[in-house]
């Protein structure tokens, strides 16, 4: 009885064996005949497509990073030239404003003094202007001495430096010096957008205290968006402007976007040994956000040829193949496998160096997948 148990036990190990050997050897079969057959079941189902050779753009380039960025006169900081207690703040980050709207409002008694010294020192200029005026008509008449000519004029032009110098400060605030002259005094002055755009930040809230080097908020055109992208030393003799551009946003998006070289840094910045370029993007209408990362490739060289996708293209023992159409069927797709010379390669497609074959011919292009794992052979 015991020499039946072994006996058993040896037959069942030998079978769990075999089984695992089989499986293994399924799953790891290459596509070995040249003819592989598909049902057309399995093309449907594996979403297989069927193409023709086409003439594509090859190109060849240098692969560098950088970020959406916009120019300089497209950004505006806004501060104020005289401290103050924001009172009035109605923006948020990503509101549009308008050149010339209001921003925020601000106020200070010093704003008033400020004002009441331009009125003290508007009042007293015309009496010193007539004062230095008589004083020069008596002094070339020598009715008077030189002495009272030249205190006259030092006053006058004294206060007048005075005026004008407070006068310029109301129009930096925005206050108009017309009407403070005519008695009008505000303790609130305005700050107002100087340029279209939109709000991307905001520092402040009401009753917040603010001096003339705080930020309160900013503002960006994208209007005019553009790449500033960072090229290795090593590299930079090979870019010119009007080379084209293809970048991506590799956080946001799959999409692949143009944009072209339109100006080369002359500098190597000491630390990265890198040289900035600036490049305009064709079509900025996209969503694109200023400082999104991108990473991009400069075409520096570029030529038509006949290529295939790159999931046409069957890699077996460092030989590449395609599936040719030969026959259909009511119920089935039959392919033969024929080798091909490949070149240069991108990131969707792949050139064929002997095209003669191919041409005219249905190839599979898609679904490929499948057969590299199960192919059905005859």
């Amino acid at each position: 009885m015991k020499n039946i148990y072994i006996l058993l036990f040896s037959l069942l190990f030998l079978a769990c064996g075999n089984k695992e050997n089989n499986t293994e050897t399924v799953e790891n079969t290459p596509i070995k005949s040249n003819i592989i057959t598909v049902t057309k079941a399995q093309f449907e189902s594996e979403q297989m497509v069927l193409d023709s050779l086409k003439t594509l753009d090859f190109s060849t380039g240098i692969a560098v990073t950088g970020m959406i960025d916009v120019p300089p006169k497209n950004k505006s900081s806004i501060s104020t030239f005289v401290g103050g207690y924001v009172s009035q703040t109605p923006l948020l980050v990503g509101d549009v404003v308008k050149k010339g709207q209001l921003l925020v409002s601000l106020k200070n008694p010093e704003y008033v003094e400020i004002q009441q010294n331009y009125l003290e020192i508007a009042e007293q200029l015309n009496y010193l202007k007539v004062e230095f005026n008589r004083q020069k008509t008596l002094f070339d008449e020598e009715i008077t001495s030189e002495k009272n000519y030249l205190k006259a004029q030092s006053t006058y032009k004294s206060s007048l430096a005075t005026y004008n110098g407070l006068k310029k400060k109301l129009q930096m605030m925005n206050i108009s010096p017309t009407a403070v002259e005519q008695g009008n005094i505000t303790s609130t002055i305005s700050l107002y957008a100087p340029i279209n755009g939109n709000v991307t930040k905001v520092n402040v809230s009401n009753g917040t205290y603010v001096s003339p080097n705080d930020v309160i908020l900013e503002i960006v055109d994208i209007d005019h968006i553009h790449l500033e992208l960072s090229v290795f030393e090593k590299d930079i003799m090979h870019i010119k402007k009007g080379q084209k551009i293809q970048f991506k946003i590799p956080e946001a998006s799959e999409k692949t976007f143009e944009a072209e070289v339109h100006l080369v840094g002359t500098t190597i910045d000491e630390t990265t040994r890198r040289v900035e370029v600036h490049a305009h993007v064709d079509d900025d209408s996209n969503n694109f956000i200023v400082g999104m990362f991108v990473e991009a490739k400069i075409i520096t060289d570029s030529k038509k040829s006949i290529g295939l996708p790159n999931e046409a293209i069957i890699k077996e023992n460092n030989e590449n193949y395609v599936l040719l159409l030969e026959e259909v069927t009511t119920d089935k797709y039959q392919f033969k496998k024929l080798k091909v010379s490949v070149g240069q390669k991108d990131e969707s497609h792949t050139e064929i160096l002997n095209p003669d074959s191919l041409q005219n011919k249905q190839i599979l292009v898609k679904g490929i997948g499948m057969l590299l794992e199960d192919p059905s052979e005859e």
